[in-house]
């Protein structure tokens, strides 16, 4: 795999991050500590976890594994905080605020079994909690000791441009990653979030690149999901739903990334996946994986070099439709401006 810095942090990641959402719901333990050891053993080395998976299980089993393989010094752990953990959580077990902030690190680094993480990311916006006070809270953790990078997850363009300047204007700790959805059926922050994200060094971590499982091609136009399936167990299932992404524009994607996969004897999740982790601004792509078949084909993503003409193809196929205003009004503007300069 090929290393990348972690935003400005000088910290470096492996290109491809294993996602650890479904470990201790999904994926039992003996399963989960199996992907790990092959994660790390193909050069993998960022964990991205998150306190509410598996309420919580998830990072206990992460940290099992750490204890049992010895390897705190080898991977970089990223874990998250925002959502209640488990069904008895207060109405201050969530959110943004100061003291969630500082009972959640704690309770993290207590089910991980460390001194410290290495990216501590905001899940979501907090519309009840200045970002201030966030803020400041979280600077407060770094020069504690217990975490050493900070970053965002799930935000809008204008609120990560807020973010920053806040920090900036603050002399806080800044912003190194945010974590967005970003895949071929899914690149509307593409807009607003990545123009963001380029021009203040931060680093993005897409999740979700294989669209729930539609990129895989598992899903087709004629027979609804069913059977072990995230959406065979659950058609409605969040931004992936059957009923949402079943339309001509998700299918055309489909066959473009067939089509190349052939060429390539490789697996449309390998192009999926190669496609998401080529894009400008990308640090490391996501791998949410079940089982470690699932991982062997994802990893497999690594060896795939996708020419010009195959992200060219990709790229027309899968272009989102942009709203007539403010985006294709002022790019017809600046389009003016580019021909006044010829």
């Amino acid at each position: 795999m090929e290393l990348r810095t972690l935003g400005d942090t000088g910290q470096l990641v492996s290109n491809l991050a294993l996602g650890t959402m479904t470990f201790g719901q999904e994926t039992p333990e003996a399963a989960a500590f199996e992907i790990l050891d092959g994660y790390l053993e193909a050069g993998g080395n960022l964990l991205d976890i998150a306190d509410v998976y598996a309420a919580g299980e998830s990072e206990r089993i992460v940290g099992r594994w750490l204890a049992d393989r010895g390897v705190r010094d080898q991977v970089v752990i990223a874990t998250k905080a925002r959502f209640p953990v488990g069904d008895d959580a207060g109405p201050n077990d969530q959110g943004l605020s100061a003291a969630h902030l500082n009972r959640a690190i704690d309770a993290s680094l207590a089910r991980l079994g460390v001194e410290h993480v290495d990216l501590y990311q905001i899940h979501a916006w907090d519309p009840l909690t200045p970002v201030e006070i966030w803020l400041e809270a979280l600077d407060g953790l770094v020069r504690a000791g217990k975490v050493r990078a900070l970053g965002l997850s799930n935000v809008r363009g204008y609120q990560l441009q807020r973010i920053v300047d806040t920090s900036r204007s603050a002399g806080l700790n800044p912003i190194a990653t945010l974590q967005p959805q970003y895949n071929l059926l899914a690149r509307e922050i593409e807009w607003e979030i990545v123009p963001c994200a380029l021009d203040e060094g931060i680093g993005l971590l897409p999740w979700s690149p294989l669209g729930g499982g539609w990129l895989t091609g598992k899903y087709g136009r004629d027979e609804r999901p069913s059977g072990a399936t995230r959406l065979g167990e659950d058609p409605s299932r969040g931004v992936e739903a059957y009923d949402k992404r079943a339309n001509e524009h998700t299918f055309r994607v489909l066959d473009v990334v067939e089509g190349i996969a052939a060429a390539h004897e490789a697996t449309m999740s390998q192009v999926a996946l190669a496609w998401v982790t080529a894009q400008p601004g990308v640090t490391s792509t996501i791998l949410g994986v079940r089982t470690s078949e699932q991982l062997a084909d994802n990893l497999g993503a690594a060896e795939l070099d996708l020419t010009v003409e195959d992200l060219q193809r990709l790229d027309a196929v899968s272009q989102p439709t942009t709203p007539d205003y403010p985006y294709g009004f002022l790019d017809d503007a600046d389009g003016r401006r580019f021909d006044q300069l010829g």
